[in-house]
């Protein structure tokens, strides 16, 4: 069995086990509403930009360093649900979001996608969210190819500081 040391999970699973134990698992708003009502913790919860109608957050269980979510603040699950008004600014926040993780990271490419629904593989299928996850030329080394191990090589705390560095060294240009 292998085991990678990430301590930032523990306090997730523990509240997943709470949650199932009191039935209450899926009840109420998703992860992403109670971080979209919450700004006063932006940076607790990771929130590297609120728009008018989306925010950008950092995804605390990331497939890479700097892997972004982008959720609108309405709690819907499929993205032809969306406004008009929505599609459009996550098609821009897209575009910036890269721009920050550039300048903040330097990665060599992105994969960019949405996962809607269960069978498609969402985690959260009821609040739809676009994945922005940076990739790097030979990121792929032993670890997940002969250990079956992904390594995040910085913590998120630092890799949060990089991003909201870049978006304010963006400027606050409208969404």
């Amino acid at each position: 069995m292998d085991h990678l040391w990430s301590p930032w999970r523990g306090e997730h699973v523990a509240r997943h086990a709470d949650e199932t134990r009191r039935g209450r698992h899926g009840d109420g708003p998703s992860v992403f509403a109670r971080i979209a009502a919450e700004p006063e913790r932006d940076e607790e919860n990771l929130v590297v930009f609120r728009g008018e109608a989306l925010f950008v957050v950092m995804n605390r269980y990331p497939y890479t360093n700097g892997h972004l979510l982008l959720v609108p603040y309405r709690e819907v699950g499929a993205y032809d649900a969306l406004t008009e008004a929505e599609r459009v600014e996550l098609a821009h926040l897209t575009a910036r979001a890269m721009g920050w993780i550039r300048k903040a990271l330097a990665p060599d490419g992105f994969n960019v996608g949405i996962n809607q629904g269960s069978a498609a593989g969402a985690g959260i299928p009821r609040h739809l969210h676009l994945h922005l996850v940076p990739r790097w030329d030979g990121d792929t080394n032993f670890m997940p190819v002969v250990g079956a191990t992904k390594v995040i090589p910085e913590d998120l705390g630092t890799t949060y500081r990089k991003l909201v560095a870049a978006r304010n060294a963006e400027g606050s240009a409208p969404v």
